[in-house]
């Protein structure tokens, strides 16, 4: 008799993962112990016997024979800590539970024939709250009857003690899922393409080959199959090679998410073959150093070559006080390609730097376990890719922002040229006020491609003695540009900084020619005797310019 009132949860989301806590640490009013907690979303009894929970580093041992009632909740948690977790409710403690990941993993439970029932993969942003994510609380799904919506459908606890284990989420709501999936990324290798989604789909319609299609001949896909634990990503097949160099554009048709809803405008998304970075394909393109006291070290690439490069193939780091890279951490473990004109944000916690400034492409953004150290005053950000080389690398000063802002808390480093050099000071600027200080994951503030002239300023000689004896009376000042329609102007100033003559003015030039100074101030006095600049700013009808310094001796002979 009983035997019909179980329900063989063959089903997926007959039981889920309702609540984690991943980081126990500083205690706010729970024991110190990570655990999980269970809660059967069905009308009948479910037989937990031989399940198991695991992440991407193993599975624990089996659960007991318990019927986990409807509605009901068990806790999940190592066999050692399951005597203190008994005080909240039902716990089962197992062999090998697996060590959840402070900052966010898969984690999932499968039924006692190896079929996974509910996983979840939870990051910091889901808590939405810089001080909770620090350790002590746990992570709560909002409606049990919508497991599958991601972060829309997870919170931080808003219970005094951190966490609810064995009871009611605190922030238990309805939260249906009116969301259709998005198609985010696509990976290719061969003829084989996997299609990522911004939450877990329908197997039935996931796995029809029919629902996609491959632009540039790629035809139509001849095999689909949704991937477990998370369900979220398909692994294609195509009867054709893709070729290299292409970017190809995949495009999902009829896919449905867990709750029914059918893919809607964002079903296509760029792919192709992948190729090894070399050095300054990919740029360190923005840094934020120091942060706002609530918020999060970021630091933006850009790749400026015309590959698609595969991310798992690249590292972050620093340098230690030896000089050697150091703290080099995978910028993700999963297949992931950055575009040509592409750029990429990664931080410890995305959501506080899109709450912080503007981010005109939310996806642009990797979250990172934990980000190299980098100093407020002076530090190395190192990219490498997975064989040591390095691929950019730029160890910046506070002083490199610009010298009127008093406090540079807040206030990204912004390259200007991704042409010029990285370690050019010179290239790089504070991003600007009206930006907010930062332009995470689009084109900076501070961008201005080919800003140098090519071409040459020099003066000779170097010291003069305008004193009318017929030897060094006057400062030659020489140009020579690769074509004509230049436009300059020479401005001396003095050892002060001061500016004590305009000798030309919007001045049209040829290819090579010469102007000269006789030692007179706009007065037509004479100036002291001593150090002098000549700058020279140089223009083109294309914009572009280019400023030379020269310092010169103003002398007089007896």
């Amino acid at each position: 008799m009983m035997q019909t009132n179980l329900l063989f949860a063959q089903n997926r989301y007959a039981v889920v993962i309702s609540e984690i806590m991943s980081d126990p640490s500083p205690q706010i009013g729970l024991p110190n112990i990570e655990w999980i907690e269970i809660r059967n979303t069905t009308n009948a009894a479910i037989n937990l016997q031989n399940w198991r929970v695991g992440d991407g580093s193993g599975v624990s041992g089996v659960l007991p024979n318990f019927l986990l009632q409807p509605d009901s909740c068990a806790i999940i948690c190592s066999t050692t800590s399951a005597i203190t977790m008994q005080q909240y409710g039902r716990t089962f403690g197992v062999t090998s539970f697996p060590s959840l990941d402070n900052t966010g993993e898969a984690v999932f439970i499968r039924n006692s024939s190896g079929a996974i029932v509910h996983a979840v993969e939870y990051n910091l942003s889901w808590f939405n709250n810089a001080v909770k994510s620090d350790g002590g609380w746990t992570l709560e799904m909002i409606d049990t009857n919508n497991p599958c919506s991601g972060s829309s459908n997870w919170r931080a606890s808003v219970d005094a003690r951190g966490g609810t284990p064995g009871s009611k989420n605190s922030v238990d709501a309805v939260n249906s899922d009116q969301q259709p999936p998005a198609l985010v990324r696509a990976f290719a290798n061969s003829n084989t393409v996997i299609v990522s989604f911004d939450e877990p789909l329908d197997s039935l319609s996931a796995a029809t080959a029919a629902n996609y299609a491959l632009s540039n001949g790629g035809g139509t896909a001849v095999a689909a199959v949704c991937i477990a634990p998370l369900f979220n990503t398909v692994q294609l097949t195509f009867a054709n090679t893709l070729q290299p160099g292409i970017v190809y554009t995949v495009t999902a048709t009829n896919v449905r998410d867990c709750s029914g809803n059918s893919i809607g405008a964002f079903n296509n998304t760029k792919t192709g073959l992948s190729s090894a970075a070399a050095a300054n394909d990919i740029i360190i393109n923005e840094i934020l150093f120091n942060p706002n006291a609530n918020g999060t070290d970021y630091v933006e690439l850009y790749n400026r070559s015309t590959k698609l490069i595969n991310l798992k193939t690249l590292l972050l780091a620093n340098r230690n006080s030896t000089g050697a890279i150091a703290n080099m951490k995978v910028l993700t473990t999963q297949d992931q390609l950055l575009f040509p004109g592409d750029y990429l944000v990664l931080s410890e916690d995305d959501a506080t730097v899109k709450r912080q400034f503007t981010a005109k492409n939310l996806s642009a953004f990797i979250n990172l376990a934990s980000m190299p150290s980098y100093s407020d005053d002076e530090g190395t950000v190192v990219l490498t890719d997975n064989g040591g080389l390095v691929i950019d690398e730029v160890t910046y000063k506070d002083d490199w922002h610009f010298p009127l802002i008093s406090n540079s808390e807040g206030v990204a480093l912004e390259r200007i040229d991704p042409n010029a050099p990285s370690q050019n000071k010179d290239n790089w600027h504070s991003a600007a006020k009206d930006v907010g200080y930062g332009t995470p994951s689009y084109q900076n503030s501070q961008f201005r491609l080919d800003i140098q002239v090519k071409g040459e300023v020099t003066v000779s000689p170097e010291t003069f003695s305008p004193d009318n004896d017929g030897t060094d009376d006057l400062l030659t000042i020489n140009y020579r540009f690769p074509e004509t329609g230049y436009v300059m102007n020479i401005t001396v100033y003095d050892a002060g900084g001061r500016p004590v003559k305009a000798l030309q003015r919007n001045a049209v030039c040829s290819q090579q020619g010469t102007f000269r100074w006789d030692g007179l101030n706009d007065k037509l006095q004479q100036l002291p005797l001593g150090p002098y600049v000549v700058f020279t700013e140089v223009f083109n009808l294309q914009g572009k310019v280019k400023r030379f310094k020269n310092a010169v001796v103003l002398a007089r002979r007896k």
